[in-house]
């Protein structure tokens, strides 16, 4: 799926933001998330935040216990129109949030401020359009993420995970046997006590294929030249009516 997308100049990326208690409160522009994210063992690229998450992972694992946290996505460079605002199992949202909800482990899915469009005022959330000649029709902020009415609006997709700690631990909690309904304590299966690095990448890929699907509807093409030709024209009919890529 990136590989089809990077031929339209459409980006990926994912990192940690989150793990326990141990959070990076800071916003980062695509770009350096990119460059730096991969330096990470926890790909955390707040080098401060990076090492307490450390050292949470590490006393927790030394208590027989693990953890959970929070992943986020961002997509540059999307299109607006991908989705639909008059059938509602195809809001690209909706079908962003159920195949995030299909992975292990992941309890909960916000798109861009999320739960805390809850805590404002509607003047606060909602991002207004504005245009000029130079930059054509654009929002100034992307509270929402990159997605209204059910659609892309061609500004950065931002979504975030929330995921459960690992269930089996060293610490093994208690459960029954089916058969007898006795006590007894569960298995030991497993090592790691945290997944929530790897869990960003498979989200990552995750929304790549929701993207691409959705992408591939819109523009229509089985192959690579007809795809091109295609998006060039949805891309001309757009900027027709003042959107600039």
């Amino acid at each position: 799926c990136k590989q089809v997308l990077k031929n339209f100049n459409i980006d990926f990326i994912s990192r940690v933001v989150q793990i326990g208690n141990v959070k990076d409160n800071n916003s980062y522009d695509f770009d350096y998330i990119k460059e730096n994210v991969d330096k990470s063992a926890v790909r955390c690229i707040n080098k401060d935040v990076e090492k307490e998450i450390i050292k949470e992972i590490d006393k927790v694992k030394s208590e027989g216990d693990t953890l959970g946290g929070v992943v986020e996505i961002r997509v540059k460079n999307l299109i607006p129109g991908l989705g639909s605002y008059t059938q509602f199992d195809k809001k690209i949202d909706g079908e962003l949030a159920m195949h995030l909800m299909s992975i292990q482990a992941i309890k909960g899915v916000e798109i861009g401020i999320g739960f805390d469009v809850a805590n404002n005022y509607g003047s606060n959330v909602m991002d207004e359009i504005y245009y000029n000649n130079e930059d054509g029709i654009k929002r100034k902020t992307n509270q929402l993420g990159g997605i209204e009415g059910g659609m892309t609006t061609g500004e950065e997709l931002v979504i975030r995970c929330a995921m459960k700690p690992i269930p089996t631990l060293y610490k093994p909690l208690k459960s029954i046997n089916i058969n007898t309904r006795e006590s007894y304590s569960a298995s030991i299966e497993r090592s790691d006590n945290c997944a929530v690095p790897a869990c960003s990448v498979v989200c990552e890929n995750v929304v790549a294929f929701v993207i691409c699907k959705y992408f591939l509807d819109k523009i229509g093409g089985d192959n690579l030249n007809d795809l091109k030709s295609n998006y060039n024209t949805y891309i001309k009919r757009l900027g027709d009516r003042g959107w600039k890529r």
